[in-house]
């Protein structure tokens, strides 16, 4: 599915406006509206499914340079951006990317169209016809910057195409579409004020042997279709639902960028495994997280290292995420302060070993931005919230990266020559179902090797059930590697009543013994 977005910025110059769709089926067509939407520190309006919808674009928008300004070519093909040095989309997104990095508290108004109707031209050029409406809005006195988005990045595309309308300047641009395409940029004109306002943007491509190819992707081989299209390639027809930005939507920025920032800095595992459900593990009765939450509860959560997942299972609901607040005592609030430092420092250890993505870094500066938490703070609210979150999301990941460390020596040993095999750790992944913010994974490892003299971490009866069994008692079960300790695992979870925190137990191998 496609979605129109377009954002209307005075400190540039330049405006965009936004329309998107849903991925499920969406409910009768509200009014278009417009709202504020502070890029830095708040969410803004999205799809009930999507509620990083419009943070996502704009943190792919400010993360579109690098350090020394120039455009990665990820970002590029992210914008469908052409190679060309003089293509005004380049510049475009250049320029966009670089106001965004000088002032993160910039905010982008956004202006969603009230239809959008996608349909064939009856031409020779074989060209398919964008129209959408918007109401009246001062907005529309600004400079454009009109950008499509789709459900996903394509796959398998090398296309250039020519996007042509009235209310585009220059009239004619062109894109180039490939492989990890997701938004296309165009810049228009400002036009006026008056009580409706109907744009329409010829899409049309170049090569004519790839026409039909595009049609069939735009309009679903449906001419005047106004209904949502397959997803993954150009447009869609409707919006979705009219969304304002919930109070403490400040939260939700901050819960979108955690996700960003775990999905970029947790070793990742490739492997597509099967969804297993969480909700069979057995658990610990849930800790309610907020003001009335027990100092020692908080304190116990605090100081444990322990790996943490974050659920959310009402993010479709009217109020997608539950805004948090904790009070802390100056104690316990001091405490936290250390431990968040104490785990900064180790993560941007980690982050310089691995040879990290370098936005790793960036967005966990976002992140303390965002949660805006002061150690001397004596008032209970939502940074302390998010700082606890964080916490939790940074010993992940050096929960992860110890890991890693210890598992290595069981690893070289297997890959040398003269390696044994004997009893160790070894890794196992697992995927979890219905985990919308993530990680979506857990290394829960597993103890494989064998269990013949000398023994690994192996127990008097460990030794002589050896023993027995070297000595021609073939009938007995020789000792196995197992695990013998464990590390639990943390989930937080949002509803739409409360957050709040439910441990399961002996979750993660962290020894093996022979038993």
């Amino acid at each position: 599915m496609l979605a129109v977005l377009v954002i209307f910025s005075s400190w540039l110059g330049v405006t965009v406006q936004d329309q998107h769709d849903q991925q499920l089926s969406p409910p009768p067509i509200p009014a278009a509206s417009e709202h504020a939407f502070p890029s830095a520190n708040a969410a803004s309006s999205a799809p009930r499914n999507a509620p990083c919808f419009l943070d996502d674009i704009v943190a792919a928008l400010r993360e579109a340079v690098g350090n020394d300004g120039d455009l990665a070519d990820s970002s590029m093909s992210l914008f469908g951006v052409c190679r060309a040095s003089d293509n005004s989309s380049r510049l475009l997104l250049s320029r966009l990317a670089e106001a965004l990095r000088r002032n993160r508290r910039a905010g982008l108004e956004v202006l969603h169209p009230a239809a959008v109707l996608v349909s064939e031209q009856d031409d020779e050029r074989g060209a398919i016809a964008v129209t959408f409406d918007l109401p009246r809005s001062p907005l529309l006195k600004l400079n454009p910057v009109l950008l499509f988005t789709f459900e996903s990045r394509l796959t398998g595309w090398d296309l250039d195409v020519a996007l042509t309308g009235q209310t585009l300047q220059p009239h004619t641009q062109c894109v180039c579409l490939s492989q990890g395409t997701q938004h296309i940029l165009l810049t228009g004109k400002p036009s006026g004020d008056s009580d409706e306002q109907k744009w329409t943007i010829s899409i049309e491509a170049k090569s004519p042997n790839v026409r039909q190819n595009l049609k069939d992707v735009l309009i679903g081989g449906k001419s005047g279709s106004n209904i949502p299209i397959t997803p993954l390639l150009l447009f869609s027809g409707e919006t979705g639902p009219e969304t304002r930005p919930a109070q403490g939507s400040s939260q939700t920025s901050f819960l979108c960028e955690l996700r960003r920032f775990l999905d970029n800095v947790l070793p990742q595992d490739h492997i597509k495994l099967p969804l297993l459900p969480m909700d069979s593990l057995q658990s610990l009765p849930p800790l309610a997280l907020g003001l009335s939450s027990s100092e020692t509860m908080l304190a116990g959560i605090i100081n444990s290292s322990a790996p943490t997942i974050f659920s959310f299972t009402s993010w479709g609901s009217k109020s997608p995420v539950q805004h948090g607040q904790l009070a802390l005592s100056p104690a316990l609030l001091e405490e936290l302060g250390q431990r968040l430092e104490q785990s900064e420092m180790q993560i941007l250890e980690f982050i310089s070993e691995a040879n990290v993505d370098p936005r790793a870094t960036e967005r966990l500066g976002r992140l303390k931005e965002l949660s805006a938490f002061q150690r001397k703070e004596t008032a209970a609210g939502e940074s302390q919230y998010c700082a606890f979150l964080l916490l939790k999301a940074l010993q992940t990941v050096a929960h992860a990266y110890n890991m890693q460390r210890k598992l290595r020596p069981t690893r070289a040993g297997l890959d040398s020559p003269s390696g044994s095999n004997i009893c160790g750790l070894r890794s196992l992944t697992v995927s979890f179902e219905k985990l919308l913010l993530g990680p979506q994974t857990a290394n829960i490892n597993n103890c494989q090797g064998s269990c013949a003299f000398p023994l690994t971490n192996g127990n008097n009866h460990a030794v002589l059930l050896n023993s027995h069994v070297e000595s021609g008692n073939a009938n007995e079960r020789a000792p196995c590697c197992v695990p013998v300790a464990y590390d639990p695992l943390e989930v937080m979870d949002w509803n739409a009543e409360e957050s709040f925190l439910s441990i399961k137990p002996d979750m993660i191998v962290k020894e093996c013994g022979c038993r």
